[in-house]
């Protein structure tokens, strides 16, 4: 109830900020739908005209009222508050309180132990102060996104102030300003189409909206009902780019208030509510279990001996009520694994690391292994899935007679010019006329162009066009032996002798265009060369030109054949262009240098020229998809993740692509499967949660940013763990919102990458595939080292709960734990995340993000586990002072005197002697000063019971015979380094002061060895139980299928 109660205050304040943007934008400018407007309207609306635009003075009053054309940003997080969050949390804050303490009990204690009673204080906040640079250098990049998208906005461009055209800089435009923009522009505000002052206008809106081809423009009143930013054909949107054309238009929205300033708005607010990582969460909860536990053992250990606070030995009750807290703080930092957040740090650094090796750069670490429990890719398409280029794969006309449809399809080799087409040599030769005039209309009537840069073929110009030209490349060099295509890549164009004499541009209303040429046809001097929408080309046409030369009169009867079949190759996901030509020029047949200007400014009579020409055929083109997304998708399948598409592009195109990738299957029809975003924004929250349930492929088109986001929301309320890949600034919110997102590295904006987690060098969507198997053996790795940190840190609380419990003198002093947790066990710890990943890691569903790091079954064999370490730990202590000799000539004593050492004071004819003669001026201190040789073999004891259980965490469930130590050198030379890390402070006097630790004797190893070694046999007994009980689930598993 909670959890629903949380999100419905989440959603409140959500359409509470959302109110009060529309609110805010409503007293600025008036709730108009400018694209519904005439420009009449709209000038009288901003007071403004296209003669002489805003005055000055009016310009600056505006400007102060509204602000400047600026993107906010949220205010930057201080140093110090960033300094805060590191040490805000439970087990930091237990740490801090222990180092207080011990400086504390340092400044007061009476005891001349010098610099040594600091050391302890000294590194518990040495690891504090750590642990918070790596967490802050982890942070620095939290207001990039927003950064991103204040650099995208255009920085100068033309205005019309007090009549003069000026050039200026775009953050000082206001509502109402007049401006013009052309080809290779970055629009600077959000702009109402006035005037064209060009036949055509196209705008490159794939990064705001995910139209993957450049969108038409116009100046004339949208009648649509729809309000989605794609629809808006007479509005030009802050940040896109003209790709062709020239026109005026006057300043709308500024700043905030522009579509991109929404997106931001969105970025800000998914920024808030970013979910925390499955990692972070666990450990969060891990931490607070831990907290909980450690505070209750060390009170308990603390206040179960209370009795013993007044023994003659502490010299009074303060005393001993000091004592035995120092013993608790023992507790404390035995029981927290310092270390784990360097290990785990370390880790991921190294996935990272390897996962940049394979084209995939993690800006965030735990991202690295959020995705090994990734349960859906919510994907753009156009250039995720796709490559973002349109290449044409196939070219169609008519055999030998009207309804014998040949259809030729193209290697997709994008804008290289050299690939096969899949034509026979009877058609090549017996078609040959025809598809050389279907080449040649294709590069005549073309505005693109290709070049070889940098070792790849580029194209200039739109990209439909850029495709046509590479198509009448391909059918050209069917006749022609062409290389060197590096030094020209157009050899075919270049060969033609064909004079252009002027252009009928493209626009939306005729949906097409037509180069006047001489020299196209041997009969005729003029010609009229025409592409366009297949269907309005057909019908403009009157005649059909057969692949055998034959031309035919084309009856509607004959057109509705052609257009169905045309449909049907579209219905494929494919954009058809229809190609003709009128032989004699048409209208057209007398123009010249001289009047052209003349009959090509009539716009009316367009329709004229165009009508009466000879079908040639067409060509379909698609922005194809990536070679390598079907088997990744494949891929995805078998480890139980589910892809969706959300693409701002067109609900047909859409499902084709997702057919041919995958994502949609056999039997997945369109119904329920596939949705525009506006057909989905009607469904209530029930029907919308239905339509996202289950593990099928889904599509989702015509999407906006909200609806994007709003899909990761809804999936990640039921539970899923989204992973949303996405190359423009619409993809930013959703990116942000996501458990992790994925940006495109090459195609890219820099909006997506900065609000991403990870980047995809290659663009390549096989790539996340090998993500996903990087985090999954990292999460199963980092799985390893935990357990091994905890079964060592658990060995040590029983080691120090037993020997407070038993009475007798405590084995390791603070520093000493501080030691091992950070030095000795760290270097196992990392190299265990080197662990090779299981073969099958990609055929098994992903993991619960509720399940915890450790299960039950794995606490109680590390339980077991930990209490014999800590029973080895106490053992060869009570061994040294009670059972052998070892050698060195010190004192026996019984097991009643051991564990009443505190009573010492009040025996009589004790004398004991230390090792070597050692002789003590106070006898009671052969119990403190003289226990370094026992507390040496302890230390020493829990160390090699710590490599020991390295090799044991080597597989949580096989044997060390199935997974033996050398399968990961790295860890036999991590335990081979902090062996010999223990054994510098052992034998080297420095660090034998400061550590209290003594030498050992051949002897006193072979001791200890004998201790240590049987924690393997135990986990080996331990793991049979759990392989038995793997089984039996198994089984079940089975029966149950």
């Amino acid at each position: 109830m909670s959890n629903n109660i949380e999100d419905d205050t989440v959603d409140k304040k959500q359409l509470e900020v959302l109110k009060k943007a529309k609110k805010d934008l409503e007293s600025h400018l008036g709730k108009v739908d400018y694209h519904r407007k005439a420009v009449k309207e709209i000038l009288t609306h901003f007071d403004t005209n296209l003669d002489t635009g805003l005055t000055k003075a009016e310009a600056q009053k505006r400007l102060e009222k509204y602000g400047t054309n600026e993107l906010e940003a949220k205010e930057k997080e201080s140093l110090w508050e960033k300094i805060k969050e590191q040490f805000d949390d439970l087990l930091v804050k237990i740490l801090l309180v222990a180092a207080v303490i011990s400086f504390v009990i340092a400044l007061t204690d009476d005891k001349d132990e010098g610099i040594a009673a600091y050391v302890e204080p000294f590194v518990i906040l040495l690891i504090l102060i750590a642990n918070a640079i790596i967490g802050i250098a982890q942070d620095s990049n939290a207001e990039s996104a927003i950064e991103a998208l204040m650099d995208m906005q255009a920085l100068e461009c033309n205005v019309l102030r007090d009549g003069e055209w000026n050039i200026m800089d775009s953050k000082n435009l206001v509502p109402g300003d007049i401006v013009e923009v052309q080809i290779g522009d970055k629009t600077p505000a959000d702009l109402r189409v006035a005037e064209m002052k060009s036949v055509s206008l196209q705008i490159e809106e794939a990064s705001l909206t995910g139209e993957s081809k450049p969108v038409n423009k116009q100046h004339e009143i949208i009648q649509s009902t729809s309000n989605l930013l794609q629809d808006r054909k007479n509005m030009l949107f802050s940040s896109t780019i003209v790709t062709y054309g020239k026109a005026v238009g006057i300043v709308c929205s500024t700043g905030m208030d522009t579509a991109i300033g929404s997106i931001q708005k969105e970025v800000m607010a998914a920024s808030e509510e970013e979910e925390d990582t499955p990692l972070k969460k666990k450990l969060d909860q891990f931490g607070e279990t831990l907290s909980i536990m450690i505070g209750a053992i060390c009170f308990l250990v603390w206040a179960m001996n209370y009795s013993n606070f007044s023994d003659p030995i502490h010299g009074g009750v303060v005393r001993g009520c000091i004592y035995y807290f120092k013993i608790a703080i023992a507790l404390a930092v035995a029981a927290i694994p310092e270390g784990l957040p360097a290990v785990i740090t370390t880790c991921l650094a190294l996935g990272t690391r390897t996962m940049a090796q394979n084209h995939a750069i993690v800006r965030t670490l735990p991202s690295v292994q959020t995705l090994g429990c990734t349960t859906t890719i919510c994907s753009d398409k156009t250039g995720t899935l796709t490559k973002n280029e349109m290449s044409s794969v196939k070219f169609f006309y008519s055999g030998e007679k009207f309804d014998d449809f040949v259809d030729i399809d193209v290697e997709d080799t994008t804008y290289n010019p050299q690939g096969k087409v899949d034509i026979s040599d009877k058609k090549k030769q017996a078609h040959k006329d025809l598809l050389l005039a279907l080449a040649t209309v294709s590069t005549v009537n073309n505005h693109a162009d290709i070049k070889f840069s940098s070792g790849n073929f580029e194209k200039y110009g739109a990209p439909t066009e850029a495709a046509l030209k590479v198509l009448s490349e391909k059918i050209g060099a069917l006749y022609n032996n062409f290389d060197g295509y590096d030094k020209n890549p157009t050899p075919f164009s270049d060969s033609l002798n064909i004079e252009k004499l002027g252009t009928l541009e493209f626009d939306s209303k005729r949906k097409m265009m037509a180069t006047v040429v001489s020299g196209f046809s041997e009969d005729h001097k003029i010609s009229l060369l025409q592409k366009g929408a297949t269907e309005r080309i057909i019908d403009r046409c009157a005649t059909l030109r057969l692949g055998n030369g034959e031309i035919v009169d084309l009856t509607k009867k004959h057109k509705e054949i052609l257009k169905k079949h045309y449909n049907e190759i579209a219905s494929q996901g494919l954009r058809c262009i229809g190609i003709a030509a009128i032989y004699n020029g048409g209208e057209l047949s007398t123009i010249n240098k001289n009047n052209k200007n003349t009959l090509l400014s009539s716009f009316d009579m367009y329709d004229t020229y165009e009508s009466g020409g000879t079908f040639l055929g067409g060509a379909a083109i698609k922005d194809p998809l990536r070679e390598q997304v079907p088997p990744s998708i494949q891929q995805c399948k078998e480890a139980g993740i589910r892809v969706i598409m959300i693409t701002g592009d067109n609900k047909n195109t859409a499902e084709a692509i997702a057919r041919e990738a995958g994502i949609l299957v056999e039997g997945q029809t369109s119904e329920g499967n596939c949705y525009t975003g506006a057909e989905f924004e009607e469904l209530n929250e029930e029907d919308k949660i239905a339509v996202l349930k289950g593990d099928k492929g889904k599509v989702f088109a015509r999407v906006e940013p909200r609806h994007k986001r709003e899909l990761v929301k809804l999936l990640t309320k039921q539970g899923e763990v989204c992973a949303m890949t996405g190359d423009g600034v619409n993809d930013a919110p959703a990116l942000k919102q996501a458990a992790i997102g994925v940006a495109m590295g090459i195609t890219g904006t820099e909006v997506a990458k900065e609000a991403s987690d990870m980047i995809l060098t290659d663009d390549n969507f096989a790539t996340i595939v090998k993500a996903v198997e990087q985090g999954r053996s990292i999460y199963s790795n980092m799985q390893a080292f935990i357990r091994y940190l905890i079964s060592s840190n658990i060995g040590e609380v029983a080691s120090i709960f037993m020997t407070a419990t038993l009475g007798i003198p405590e084995g390791f002093t603070s520093v000493q734990l501080l030691w091992i947790n950070l030095v000795t066990d760290g270097p196992p710890a990392t190299a265990l995340g080197f662990n090779p990943p299981d073969k099958d890691i990609m055929k098994k569903p992903p993991r619960d993000p509720d399940e915890s790091l450790l299960s039950n079954w794995v606490l109680f064999r590390y339980m077991v586990i930990g209490i014999y370490v800590g029973a080895a730990c106490v053992g060869i202590f009570i061994y040294w002072y009670c059972c052998d000799d070892f050698g060195d000539g010190h004192t026996l004593v019984t097991l009643d005197q051991l564990r009443n050492w505190s009573e010492c004071p009040d025996w009589k004819d004790f004398h004991p002697v230390g090792p070597h003669g050692q002789t003590f001026e106070d006898p009671c201190t052969y119990f403190t000063i003289g226990k370094v040789k026992a507390s040496t073999l302890s230390l020493s004891c829990l160390v090699m019971l710590e490599m020991f259980n390295a090799f044991n965490a080597l597989s949580e469930d096989g044997s060390l015979v199935q997974m033996p130590p050398w399968i990961n050198p790295w860890l036999i030379l991590a335990i081979g380094g902090s062996i010999a890390i223990h054994v510098l402070i052992i034998y080297i006097p420095f660090f034998a002061d400061i550590f209290g630790t003594a030498s050992m004797t051949g002897y006193d190893w072979i001791i200890t060895l004998a201790f240590s070694a049987p924690v393997i046999l135990i986990d080996e007994i331990l793991k049979v139980f759990a392989r038995i009980k793997n089984n039996i689930e198994l089984q079940k598993r089975l029966k149950q299928d």
